[in-house]
């Protein structure tokens, strides 16, 4: 089952979070890049000291304990989200008035 989900995500070119069970350790976005036999190919960046790098590791299936993906994020802060124009009335999100 997870194969199949690390082949998906790999075709749909998604980023994801992976956990590498001998390493203990998160690899968070990332892109999986090719699968072949049981090698798992990933790229993916670190910032540390004001220096990005990338990097492409070559893991084995059998390593990888954990995947995720995120599927949306909304800003918590006071802004208001941008609804458009062609938005139908029905659909537009009003604004929460205070009750007096």
């Amino acid at each position: 089952m997870l194969h199949r989900k690390i082949f998906q995500m790999c075709e749909d070119g998604r980023e994801v979070c992976i956990f590498l069970r001998d390493q203990q350790r998160w690899i968070e976005r990332a892109r999986i890049t090719d699968i072949e036999g049981d090698l798992v190919t990933i790229r993916y960046e670190t910032d540390e000291d004001d220096e990005v790098s990338a990097w492409e590791e070559m893991v084995r299936l059998e390593s990888i304990a954990s995947i995720s993906q995120k599927l949306a994020s909304v800003y918590r802060g006071n802004a208001e989200p941008l609804v458009s124009d062609e938005c139908h009335e029905l659909e537009q999100i009003r604004p929460i008035k205070p009750e007096e």
